[in-house]
């Protein structure tokens, strides 16, 4: 299946073995290998595939191309995409982007870590495997098989009892029209950064993402929809700090407001 769909969007997008080999980053030995079904792609490469195609992994692992009412419903699907973009139309939570990722020497995926201190570059690199691959990485076997996962570190106070420093575990959202309003998520957005909050859909009424605090001593805020990047359902989470117990929420939000009322009282005198 891949070698024939391999033929097909090469021959789409008019390229020979060499030029292929040169946007996929490979040998073009490969790309006969591959073509001719002598050699099975790593997912690095398929992933790569996928993108220059503008088709999805799964599409292009299971769908023959080659076939003709598959490959005009492909060109269309590219068509459609490819105006919508030129107009100028966000298309929100769409399944076309493929993400890049990390895979250890057994291909199963890692879990990238992004500490506070690389938040910032994340911002730039999130899309360039060379960046991600010098991100710490790890595995939970726990989480499955099922999704791309990515760690965040979170600053603040916003979401407590989660305290700042800890390392948030989020599945890769692909179809934000679907996120259930309160679900945890890591955001990353162009102008608020990387963020932990409860997402509220309110994709269809304003193109709007409401962002709400677990600490009630942080408002509630909107993002408009063109400035995600990427959102991630949060899965897990892993602390050195443990929860003090029978403390409740609004009494620990009163303590860090009077720590910060300390702190400011000290940096006056």
């Amino acid at each position: 299946m891949i070698n024939t769909n391999l033929k097909f969007w090469r021959r789409e997008l008019a390229l020979t073995q060499a030029q292929m080999a040169d946007k996929l980053g490979i040998k073009r030995s490969l790309v006969g290998a591959y073509e001719e079904g002598r050699a099975e792609p790593k997912l690095a490469t398929l992933v790569n595939m996928a993108r220059l195609f503008n088709i999805t992994l799964d599409a292009l692992v299971t769908t023959d191309f080659s076939k003709k009412k598959n490959a005009k419903a492909a060109l269309q699907l590219q068509a459609q995409t490819a105006a919508t973009t030129d107009a100028g139309v966000s298309r929100p939570g769409g399944n076309l982007r493929i993400l890049a990722l990390t895979v250890d020497r057994d291909q199963n995926e890692n879990i990238e870590l992004v500490p506070q201190k690389a938040a910032a570059g994340y911002l730039n690199g999130y899309a360039d495997p060379e960046y991600l691959e010098e991100l710490p990485k790890f595995r939970l076997p726990m989480l499955g098989t099922g999704g791309t996962y990515r760690a965040f570190e979170i600053s603040g106070d916003s979401m407590l009892p989660i305290a700042s420093g800890t390392v948030i575990v989020g599945r890769y959202v692909d179809d934000w029209q679907n996120i259930k309003d309160g679900t945890p998520c890591i955001v990353v957005s162009s102008k608020e950064g990387i963020v932990f909050k409860r997402v509220f859909n309110r994709l269809k009424d304003n193109a709007m993402l409401a962002l709400h605090s677990d600490n009630p001593l942080y408002s509630p805020y909107q993002i408009d929809v063109e400035d995600v990047v990427e959102i991630w359902e949060a899965k897990a989470y892993i602390s050195s700090t443990f929860p003090i117990a029978d403390l409740s929420l609004n009494r620990l939000a009163s303590i860090v407001l009077d720590l910060q009322q300390q702190v400011s009282t000290m940096k006056k005198v």
